[in-house]
């Protein structure tokens, strides 16, 4: 690092969001502390990509989260931090529970007290989800042109806003959703000025996304590498996509917006017209690719939201953010970036 000002932490800087945003932050002028334990697939990679393109500006701390002497260490001297660090998987907290706590709620909460302690009212900005809203059972769904949709039709153009209660389900919805609300506290009780952005399906370039998380890359990796692909439940269930480089920019923006959003939680995903089925998406993957996907069908996973769409209107009105690429648009980029990879592993091996 170059060591002229002290810089961003960002937990989880290796993963798939965090890694864009390490690279976002690094090209702006900021230095950079990536905070991670390497252990998902694909971080080493992304560190090796982010040191080779900000060798001077960037530092990786390889730790977890869970350690708290390693946090407050590593938060000592940041300037803002972006706390993405997390067990991100439902199918994960299913089977580990105590796990998922200690690393999404235990994690968080000494990231939280590691920056209570210092003097300087240094911001955070933290990684929630729409899981947050539980499995939305009370909104009347029905099955319109093959995709699950609300009854209502104002909601169906709008999505969920802000407004909606909260409603934990599965270990991850809880531990998530409890890590939401500390994160909100400190800002209350503490005034830590934080702020939170409840993310719907994010997807892009450096995902390696598998059947738990990340069900755009993994759809999209399975086909180019002539795999079938299985679906869970009958493939109706609707999101709205958000491109990276449109995530990265909220969180940025979010950082610039202190202490003015401080305590507020936003919703944040690609809105109404990038709302998609699982179908529409392997549909399209088929179209660019030139081939057939060979799909099968599973049962539906406990939680599983047939029907989430988000209602990003006030994040992007209040930090002036941009309209969102459209979904076949960064899907095609998507393909594009890992068509590009294998080609550069293909020449290396000659």
């Amino acid at each position: 690092m170059s060591g002229t000002r002290p810089g961003a932490l960002v937990t989880g800087g290796a993963g798939f969001i965090g890694s864009n945003l390490a690279d976002r932050l690094a090209r702006e002028g900021n230095d950079v502390v990536v905070f991670d334990n390497l252990s998902r697939d694909g971080a080493a990679a992304n560190v090796a990509w982010l040191r080779k393109r900000h060798s001077r500006r960037l530092a990786v701390v390889t730790a977890d989260i869970r350690d708290g002497d390693a946090v407050a260490m590593a938060a000592r001297d940041a300037s803002v931090v972006f706390h993405l660090a997390a067990q991100v998987a439902v199918t994960r907290s299913l089977s580990a529970p105590l796990e998922d706590f200690d690393i999404n709620v235990r994690g968080t909460l000494n990231l939280l007290e590691a920056l209570r302690r210092r003097r300087e009212r240094i911001p955070l900005i933290f990684a929630s989800t729409n899981k947050v809203y539980g499995n939305l059972a009370d909104i009347p769904l029905a099955v319109q042109d093959e995709r699950w949709q609300p009854a209502d039709e104002l909601l169906r153009r709008r999505g969920i806003d802000e407004r909606r209660p909260i409603s934990f389900h599965s270990p991850y919805g809880c531990s998530k959703g409890a890590a939401d609300q500390y994160v909100l506290d400190w800002a209350r009780s503490f005034g830590v000025p934080t702020a939170v952005l409840r993310m719907s399906c994010v997807y892009g370039t450096r995902q390696r996304g598998t059947e738990d998380q990340g069900w755009v890359a993994h759809f999209l990796l399975r086909a180019m590498a002539g795999q079938p692909i299985t679906i869970y439940g009958d493939g109706r269930q609707v999101r709205d996509l958000l491109f990276v480089d449109d995530a990265v920019e909220a969180y940025v923006a979010a950082w610039r917006a202190m202490p003015a959003v401080a305590g507020r939680a936003f919703n944040l995903g690609g809105g109404a017209d990038n709302a998609v089925s699982l179908r529409d998406v392997i549909a399209r993957i088929g179209t660019m690719l030139g081939c057939d996907i060979d799909v099968a069908y599973g049962d539906w996973r406990s939680g599983d939201q047939r029907w989430f769409v988000a209602d990003a209107s006030t994040i992007r009105r209040e930090l002036r953010l941009s309209a969102p690429i459209r979904w076949r648009d960064g899907l095609a980029r998507l393909a594009a970036s890992y068509a590009t990879e294998r080609a550069s592993r293909v020449g290396a091996a000659q």
